[in-house]
């Protein structure tokens, strides 16, 4: 939790309060070095949800696994079928 004296809270109050909104953290503001007030986010906005600083596990339960991800998608008929026709094609 964060303070700060009252002078700066007016001087720059309207970046503090997005501030508060985007970080979700509660700052104190001090009038002569003692608490005089305090600035919370509300319950319920983007603020309460966790920020991710990583690209890794920032969408957990977003995707959908359709069919097998291991086996080949196609039967070995048809893979032999594939192999033969391309070696009659040129190569790049």
């Amino acid at each position: 939790m964060r303070t700060i004296p009252a002078g700066e809270f007016k001087a720059k109050c309207l970046a503090i309060m997005d501030e508060v909104q985007a970080r979700g953290e509660t700052i104190v503001i001090t009038k002569r070095g003692k608490p005089i007030a305090r600035v919370t986010p509300l319950e319920g906005t983007e603020a309460e949800k966790p920020a991710h600083k990583s690209i890794f596990g920032f969408m957990p339960g977003t995707g959908t696994v359709v069919g097998d991800i291991v086996g080949p998608i196609v039967d070995k008929s048809e893979w032999e079928h594939l192999r033969q026709n391309s070696e009659s094609l040129p190569s790049l």
